[in-house]
C-alpha cells in the first residue's frame, strides 16, 4: 500500500509502507536460503514483489527486493533506520542505491530497497577467480562510485556518508556501482564551518585520520575512506582483513611507500589481474589514490577532483605495461592449493 498521507516527507517521495506480513511472506519468512548479507544494522534478505499489487510474489514472479530488517538494539537502531530512510527518500541517482519502501509496524523496522545482483564490491575483490573484475571494469566502478559520491557532496546541503567502504559499493547486472549503507549519514558543514563534530562511527580501516582524533567529519573525511577503496580495488585487498606474514599494520601503511615509487607500484597491484597493466593509466591511479589518503585533509582532492581524474583515466589507452613477478612479493600467496587467500577478519566497530 502507499504511505500514509499524514507523512508528508515520505508520502511526497512517493515510498510504499509495506506491511510486515508482505515482507515476511516475500522472503519465505526471512529464511536463511535467503539471506544475502548480515551488517550492523540488521541482516539483509532476498524477496520478491509483484508490480501490480505491490504485495509478496513467488521467486520468479515481480521484481527482486533487498528487504534489510533491523536487529532489535534499541534507540541507536531506531535512529539508524530513520537516518537512513530520511537521506534515500530524497536520493536519486544512478550511482545511489534505491529505496521502494519501507515497513514500521510494531517493533518492527525494515527498508525495502531494489536488489542489486552483482552483490558488493568487497564479495567480487574477495573471490579467488577476478576474472569478471577485470581492469578496464575496476576504472569503471571507481568512476562511478565516484559520480555518486560527487552528487552527495555537492548537493544544496552536503551529505557526508561517512561510512564510504568495499561493502557498501553494489553492483547491478552490469557492474554499475550504486553508494548503499546510509544510517550514519549526516549534513555536512555549511557556510564558514570547516566540520561538524560527531561520535566516531564507522568501519575500521577506513576512518580519515583526523576523525578519528578529534571526532571533526568533514567531506574531505569521505575521501579519505573513498581513497581506501579505490586502493582495494587497484590491489585487491581488503582494509578489514588481515594478512599474516605479508604485511605489518593496515592496507594504507603498507601499500603508501610502494604507490609513491613508480618502480614499485607493480608490488600493490592485483597479481590475480594477470601480469600485463597499462603503464601510465596504473600510475595515474596510485597518484589518485595516495592523494586521497593525504594524512592532512587540505591536501586531498575534492570530489569533483577524484571524478576528473577518474575520467582521465577511463580515456586512457594501455601504453606500455607493467610486467610484475610474483615471487618479488610475498603478497598474493594462497592457503594450501585452494586459490583463496588466506584471511583474519576485523569486525566492524562503533566507538
Amino acid at each position: 500500500m502507499k504511505v500514509n498521507k499524514k507523512d508528508e516527507l515520505l508520502h511526497a517521495y512517493r515510498l510504499d509502507c509495506f506491511y510486515y506480513s508482505v515482507l515476511k511472506a516475500a522472503t519465505k519468512k526471512f529464511s536463511c536460503k535467503n539471506l544475502l548479507g548480515e551488517g550492523g544494522f540488521g541482516d539483509v534478505y532476498k524477496g520478491y514483489i509483484s508490480y501490480c499489487t505491490m504485495t509478496a510474489a513467488r521467486p520468479g514472479c515481480g521484481f527482486a527486493v533487498a528487504v534489510k530488517r533491523q536487529r532489535k538494539t534499541g534507540e541507536q537502531g531506531v535512529h539508524e533506520w530513520l537516518n537512513e530512510l530520511t537521506f534515500l527518500a530524497g536520493l536519486n541517482h544512478p550511482n545511489v542505491v534505491k529505496l521502494i519502501g519501507y515497513c514500521s509496524e510494531g517493533d518492527q523496522r525494515i527498508l525495502v530497497y531494489k536488489y542489486m545482483i552483482g552483490g558488493s564490491l568487497e564479495a567480487h575483490l574477495l573471490k579467488a577467480d577476478v576474472t569478471e573484475l577485470n581492469w578496464r571494469r575496476r576504472i569503471n566502478i571507481a568512476l562511478g562510485a565516484a559520480r555518486g559520491l560527487y552528487f552527495l557532496h555537492t548537493r544544496g546541503r552536503p551529505v557526508i556518508h561517512r561510512d564510504i567502504k568495499a561493502s557498501n559499493v553494489l553492483l547491478d547486472s552490469g557492474f554499475n556501482p550504486k553508494l548503499s549503507d546510509f544510517g550514519l549519514a549526516k549534513y555536512g558543514p555549511q557556510g564558514d564551518q570547516s566540520h561538524v563534530s560527531s561520535r566516531i562511527l564507522g568501519t575500521k580501516g577506513y576512518f580519515a585520520p583526523e576523525y578519528i582524533g578529534t571526532g571533526h567529519l568533514m567531506l574531505k573525511s569521505d575521501i579519505y575512506s573513498f581513497g581506501v577503496v579505490l586502493l582495494e580495488i587497484f590491489s585487491g585487498y581488503s582494509a578489514v582483513k588481515k594478512y599474516p606474514d605479508v604485511m605489518e599494520g593496515n592496507l594504507v601503511q603498507w601499500a603508501k611507500p610502494y604507490l609513491s615509487n613508480k618502480l614499485h607500484i607493480h608490488t600493490v597491484i592485483d597479481k590475480r589481474l594477470g601480469e600485463s597493466f597499462p603503464r601510465e593509466e596504473a600510475q595515474e591511479f596510485a597518484e589518485t589514490i595516495l592523494r586521497c589518503l593525504s594524512s592532512n585533509p587540505e591536501d586531498r582532492p575534492t570530489i569533483s577532483e577524484v571524478v576528473a581524474d577518474l575520467e582521465r583515466l577511463g580515456k586512457f589507452v594501455g601504453r606500455g605495461a607493467i610486467k610484475t613477478n610474483p615471487e618479488q612479493t610475498s603478497l598474493g600467496k594462497k592457503d594450501g592449493t585452494s586459490g583463496k587467500l588466506k584471511l583474519f577478519t576485523i569486525t566492524d566497530v562503533s566507538l
